[in-house]
């Protein structure tokens, strides 16, 4: 076959394919246009997640007609002003991004420069249709519809209007947190979802972006080393999310979604935090452009430094001195000790029966949600305890009988052959999540109504996820209710997790389904959901057990499957041999 040149309209459909993937990603090229002419007020409007309308307005410096006939054109741009391709300061400068929207849509641009009057042109699918003057203020009004109206092989590949939605609401909250000078906001299908006002400052900005809670636990973040500088906000350790999509990075005001640095972000917070937790921060580094190439993706969501080791010590070192300013400060949720005063007594999920041995008891559980401790009976005020019953014999039980517990969090047991050593929390999260199993299995998980139904404050594609699931999740004996745009009610709780953090559960839950591929069942995904039920349902470190308490854990590990490791891959317990013992004392 001969060697041919492509026609026009089919290099800008190949164009498209790098800069155009999806709804977000158009409007990613068009916010940053805006931001790149000087706006201070920038507002989106999407219909159907950005499939059928993507509009953006801004108050930026406005295009003449001549400027906008180049701008529809393939690699012309006003943001390279010479050949300096890696000295960009601007967003972005692919010439090819408006066209390339152009040849997968019908897009309008219209522009006003201040004291001129403004003009309008409509490109259909690559073929310019209409051209003439338009009356609107100072500034630049781009509107996209029908994207891949014409190219079906494209958007059947696009996810529903509600993932698009979520994932363009991303977009604009990056750049907003970028620039936090610019007012944004954000309207879909009719109403409105975002606004920030501006200016503000960058910590304001990003609590008002993320999460309202994190202004109060937080610590700023101000480093700088040979000319780079690191900014912005980390959250506590004990303020965190089970997945990493609430970091967000900046590179010279560049949203990036970078490896080396989200490792360096693992590193800082490394034996502050359990490794299957993420921290919630928001970084900015401000750098020479001579030591960092934005160029190495086509949609600059990654970059490549020229000291690599000298970025993540500067972010390691950064974080964790902020971290350690923090001193003893942890995330606190809203104190519930008033409201357990004079709800009903606590019933665990397995109860210990001093009169029948070594034996497990069948859940009791009551028809109201209780905050207090639901293992088992609430722990003593002291280590002495009565002796109801003769101590188990340790030649029975191969973990052994409860003697004692360590740090509030290692239960300590002898056994015929040694000494064992149970994590605690980690032991009952595996056992929670084994009943829950067992409980799907057989047909649905038992539910437990609040007293109380409790409101918990999510963004909106978050209580969109959490709403297309509902019938799922109440299998799972989680029964929720959308409570408006931002928020979603639960009125019930799996009864066998006990006392729990709700307002932790339906938030992890609503990142763990963030993270599915939507044409998998939640069923599919079971243990992603019921390992983040389990976590939240389970005996935490730091409380205080009770001997019969440690025995009773001890015993139903020993019949559970997969006990010995955690819903994480960690071991839930470790035994120390005679002969290790007597080792260590150099008895042998």
């Amino acid at each position: 076959m001969s060697i041919r040149r492509l026609p026009e309209h089919l290099v800008n459909r190949i164009a498209a394919g790098e800069v155009v993937e999806r709804p977000a990603s158009a409007l990613k090229e068009l916010v940053e246009n805006a931001i790149d002419a000087g706006a201070t007020r920038i507002a989106v409007r999407l219909a159907s997640g950005g499939i059928d309308l993507i509009e953006v307005i801004d108050d930026g410096c406005g295009m003449t007609p001549a400027d906008m006939a180049l701008a529809l054109e393939r690699h012309a741009t006003s943001k390279l002003p010479d050949e300096a391709i890696d000295q960009v300061t601007t967003l972005g400068f692919r010439g090819e991004a408006l066209p390339s929207i152009a040849s997968v849509a019908r897009l309008t641009l219209e522009s006003r420069v201040r004291g001129s009057d403004g003009w309008r042109r409509v490109v259909d699918n690559g073929a310019l249709v209409e051209e003439g003057p338009a009356a609107l203020p100072p500034g630049t009004r781009v509107l996209v519809e029908g994207l891949f109206g014409k190219v079906p092989a494209r958007r059947k590949f696009l996810r529903t209007p509600r993932a698009e939605y979520g994932a363009s609401l991303d977009i604009v909250r990056r750049l907003a947190m970028a620039r936090p000078d610019i007012a944004f906001s954000v309207e879909h299908d009719g109403r409105r979802s975002l606004a920030t006002n501006a200016p503000e400052d960058r910590p304001a900005r990003v609590a008002a972006l993320t999460d309202r809670a994190l202004a109060e636990n937080s610590i700023g973040v101000d480093v700088e080393r040979d000319g780079v500088r690191l900014g912005g906000v980390a959250g506590l350790p004990t303020f965190n999310r089970g997945v990493a999509d609430h970091q967000y990075l900046f590179v010279n005001g560049r949203p990036v979604k970078d490896r080396l640095l989200m490792g360096a972000i693992r590193g800082a917070y490394a034996e502050m935090i359990a490794r299957d937790r993420h921290p919630v921060v928001a970084l900015f580094l401000d750098l020479p452009a001579d030591l960092v190439d934005v160029n190495v993706h086509p949609a600059k969501t990654e970059v490549r430094f020229r000291e690599p080791q000298m970025i993540r010590g500067l972010i390691v070192s950064g974080l964790r001195r902020a971290l350690d300013e923090a001193g003893h400060r942890s995330f606190q949720r809203p104190n519930e000790d008033a409201l357990a005063a004079w709800r009903s007594e606590p019933v665990g999920p397995m109860l210990w029966d001093a009169g029948q041995g070594d034996t497990l008891t069948a859940p009791r559980h009551s028809a109201v949600f209780d905050r207090r401790p639901s293992f088992s009976a609430p722990p003593p005020l002291a280590r002495a305890e009565p002796a109801y019953a003769p101590p188990p014999d340790t030649v029975a039980h191969p973990l052994g009988v409860a003697r004692g517990q360590v740090a509030k969090s290692y239960i300590v047991a002898e056994a015929e052959d040694g000494l064992v050593l149970v994590d605690q929390h980690a032991a009952h999260e595996r056992l929670v999540l084994e009943r829950m199993r067992a409980a799907l299995a057989g047909g649905r998980v038992a539910s437990q109504v609040l007293l109380i139904a409790e409101v918990i404050e999510l963004d909106e594609p978050a209580c969109d996820r959490l709403e297309a699931r509902l019938d799922e999740l109440a299998e799972f004996g989680l029964e929720l209710e959308r409570f408006g745009p931002r928020a979603m009610l639960v009125r019930a709780t799996p009864a066998m997790l006990g006392q729990g953090d709700v307002t932790g559960l339906v938030t992890d839950l609503a990142d763990e389904l963030a993270a599915f591929d939507e044409a998998l069942s939640l069923k599919e995904r079971l243990d992603h959901v019921a390992a983040t039920m389990a976590c939240y349902g389970s005996v935490r470190a730091g409380r205080i057990l009770s001997v019969t308490e440690m025995n009773a854990l001890l015993r139903e590990m020993e019949v559970t499957p997969h006990s010995g490791q955690c819903n994480h891959g960690r071991p839930t317990w470790v035994k120390l041999a005679h002969g290790d013992i007597e080792k260590l004392f150099g008895r042998k």
